[in-house]
């Protein structure tokens, strides 16, 4: 399979962040190596990379068993056994429904006036700010830590001290591994006083509804309504910092007319939210997309993957396969989606906070284009700062002017 890369346009430059697209109809599964030196089947196809997330006979649990061997350089987060990502079966089941009943669509619904209110804020903040601002710290990560700590009931939550949880959370190279440990231990800490003080004054915001829809269940182990709010927190607080910045980064350089757009009709929000989050990957390259392991035979795109294997799930590529999606979105950046996208997953571990992460998205792709038009990169694409050594890749700093 070819892939264009030579566009001339002024993202191209940003590697991980341009959108891959295939000029040829994609292969098979291909035998490839993890960072680790671990053998990885990927699938690119868009109908068996779906394959790869719903089917039950390529699970979570298994990939971070004893016996299976290290898919990232270092442990973090998400190798944790303990977590829900990592669990499947009626465990997984159990702990998603407690979830869903705090986290529900219907009420991230209710939530929107307030949100919109946290973004409207946070542009009015970043306006009275000496320009270049950087729209990172004063934008994109401020917004779901913000909107975080309003749903945990945190009157004023330390920022940063979110930021590095997150950074250190999903670190893969970028700290020492008993570094990440020490930190990891510290917010477990954070969560368990939080959970313990909700517990014994029950309010309206998340944590107590986690609480009160656990014990509605039979009754949750404390430690796991602890790792229920840390996996929501960083997971919330990244998926959505990671989004926005990445977005930026398009929408300032090729999206202009997108841009421009935006500001004028906000019902295309939703829309160009689909796009952005199907055509600009929030991957970076230690993963080659979402794992699974396979605990018996299973034949994918007519090859057949052993017990033991490990799949990766190429959404990066699968979101823009000619088969499925006609058009690319930087060429039909507010065009409708016909079939769901897979940059958030799908099947028992589709992202529980997709709807918050939406919603934030929404709002931002009209209020910020709609008030600040003139809003400007003031850095070249290419001498853009990343953030290194996660797992995922966005914009450590953007400054902008307006």
């Amino acid at each position: 399979m070819s892939r264009e890369n030579g566009t001339g346009k002024a993202s191209e430059p940003l590697e991980m962040l341009h959108t891959h697209r295939a000029d040829e109809p994609l292969g098979p599964p291909f035998l490839s190596t993890l960072k680790t030196g671990v053998p990885v089947w990927v699938v690119q196809r868009h109908p068996e990379a779906r394959q790869v997330l719903t089917d039950p006979r390529l699970n979570r649990a298994s990939l971070v068993a004893p016996d299976a061997p290290p898919h990232t350089p270092y442990p973090n987060l998400l190798t944790d056994p303990s977590i829900l990502n990592n669990l499947d079966g009626e465990e997984h089941r159990r702990l998603r429904r407690t979830v869903s009943k705090a986290f529900a669509p219907r009420s991230i619904a209710l939530w929107r006036p307030w949100v919109a209110s946290v973004v409207d804020d946070l542009i009015d903040r970043l306006m009275d700010k000496p320009q270049p601002a950087d729209i990172i710290s004063g934008f994109a990560s401020s917004l779901p830590s913000s909107v975080l700590s309003r749903l945990m009931g945190l009157d004023e939550f330390d920022r940063d001290r979110l930021a590095n949880f997150c950074d250190h959370a999903f670190s893969t190279t970028a700290f020492p591994p008993e570094q990440v440990q020490a930190v990891l231990g510290e917010f477990a800490a954070f969560g368990a006083e939080v959970v313990a003080l909700r517990r014994a004054e029950p309010g309206d915001d998340l944590v107590s509804s986690l609480i009160k829809a656990a014990d509605e269940d039979g009754g949750l182990p404390e430690e796991q309504i602890v790792g229920l709010v840390i996996l929501l927190t960083v997971a919330g607080h990244e998926v959505t910092t990671t989004v926005i910045g990445n977005t930026l980064v398009y929408l300032l350089t090729d999206g202009r007319d997108a841009w421009r757009e935006l500001a004028r009709d906000e019902s295309l929000a939703p829309i160009a939210a689909e796009q952005m989050l199907r055509g600009i990957s929030i991957g970076g390259d230690i993963l080659p997309g979402f794992l699974r392991r396979a605990i018996e035979d299973v034949e994918i795109g007519g090859v057949l993957i052993k017990k033991g294997e490990i799949v990766a799930a190429d959404t990066k590529i699968a979101n823009l396969d000619p088969e499925v999606y006609p058009k690319d979105p930087r060429e039909a950046p507010l065009s409708a989606l016909g079939t769901p996208h897979l940059a958030l997953g799908a099947g028992p571990h589709y992202c529980l906070g997709a709807w918050l992460a939406k919603l934030e998205m929404e709002l931002t792709l009209h209020r910020l284009p709609n008030r600040l038009p003139g809003l400007r990169l003031d850095v070249a694409p290419e001498n853009i700062e990343w953030r290194p050594g996660q797992m995922t890749r966005s914009p450590q700093t953007l400054p902008v002017s307006w």
